[in-house]
């Protein structure tokens, strides 16, 4: 059957970096007052967070057909327009009406899987809640061994106040806005605890009809951050195979919140994936690729539902091969309008990005 289409203007950007396929928008005007600052709008109701450049001569406009069907992931939660894995940057994500929520997992001291992308409590990210206990180190003074996720308590990772921007210069319009719902709750925060938040957010009567029904209906991409080079980073004993407690404990979580058909499972380290499929659960499997494959399709054999290659090493020879064998083509991180475009017409299933804003429509 043939997907249905609709016609979308992907609103160009103002910084690009080559090196990521980062793409941003910036929020400052190259020009003239602040009133006159232009509204951009895609299909008349897209979200404004910073969209034009304010320049005299109107920016080109990318147009694309965007099927129905795209599968829109908000990496983590929006990390272009709230501090990354924050319940901010989720709901935002929710607002927009992805159709996933993208997000990292490392585990904690007392072995609770945490939403958090980086080993360490980055200080460039996260700063010491006022009150916090002396037991909780403080990033600006503590040594890094002592920051390790994986060091400290589900307990103690909450009092942390996650709500600085380490990029600008990639993340112009990064804000670190308190949401209509978390306030300016930006903590580490537990997967159990996301899980608990989309349910609230989808019972909502701060959020609009087409809002919660989307919320109640949303998919997790949940990253295991193994590092098979650097087994300390989650130190569970995992022994390549069978499935370690780190997996074990993110199955459980999510078993608990009956989310079993919303829940796919990614990571770099392929051992993982394999381990979880193992387990006979039936959470779908995403095996991400940095480098160019040469037979995605060989990841079926074990199990994998969708591949997610980098966007920069997707050919159309590659994608008409893992879509034969069954694999939806999901790639990351892809920012930039031109990009998406070009993703889209070549017959991606998905898209994953910072900047969900420039996909989709506002409610």
């Amino acid at each position: 059957m043939k997907r249905q289409r609709r016609r979308t203007k992907l609103l160009p950007t103002t910084t690009r970096s080559s090196t990521d396929k980062t793409t941003t928008l910036s929020n400052e005007p190259a020009g003239g007052s602040t009133a006159g600052r232009l509204v951009c709008v895609f299909a008349a109701l897209l979200l404004t967070v910073g969209a034009c450049t304010g320049s005299e001569t109107p920016p080109e406009i990318v147009e694309a057909d965007v099927p129905e069907t795209l599968d829109v992931q908000g990496h983590r939660g929006a990390r272009g327009l709230r501090p990354e894995n924050t319940l901010a940057a989720f709901e935002i994500a929710l607002d927009l009406g992805v159709t996933t929520l993208e997000l990292d997992l490392h585990f904690s001291a007392d072995g609770v899987p945490v939403v958090w992308h980086d080993p360490i409590v980055d200080p460039s990210k996260c700063r010491l809640a006022d009150g916090a206990p002396s037991r909780v180190p403080d990033p600006e003074t503590a040594d890094s061994a002592d920051l390790g996720v994986r060091r400290l308590t589900a307990e103690q990772l909450g009092w942390y106040v996650c709500d600085r921007n380490p990029d600008p210069g990639r993340f112009p319009d990064q804000m670190a806005i308190p949401g209509e719902l978390p306030g300016a709750d930006f903590r580490i925060i537990p997967l159990a605890e996301l899980f608990a938040f989309v349910e609230a957010y989808a019972a909502s009567d701060l959020k609009s009809d087409p809002q919660r029904e989307a919320a109640s209906q949303v998919h997790f991409n949940i990253e295991t951050k193994r590092v098979p080079a650097e087994p300390e980073t989650i130190d569970d004993g995992f022994d390549g195979s069978t499935a370690g407690p780190f997996e074990l404990a993110i199955l459980a979580v999510v078993a608990a919140a009956g989310l079993d058909e919303r829940v796919v499972v990614q990571s770099f380290d392929h051992r993982s994936l394999r381990a979880v499929a193992a387990t006979g659960a039936t959470v779908q499997l995403a095996p991400l690729t940095r480098d160019r494959v040469n037979d995605p399709a060989a990841y079926v054999e074990w199990g994998a539902d969708i591949w997610s290659p980098s966007a920069s090493t997707l050919t159309a020879e590659l994608l008409a091969s893992a879509q034969a064998a069954g694999l939806a083509v999901v790639p990351w991180t892809v920012n930039d309008p031109a990009d998406m475009a070009a993703l889209i017409d070549l017959g991606v299933d998905g898209i994953i990005t910072d900047r969900p804003d420039l996909l989709l429509e506002r409610p």
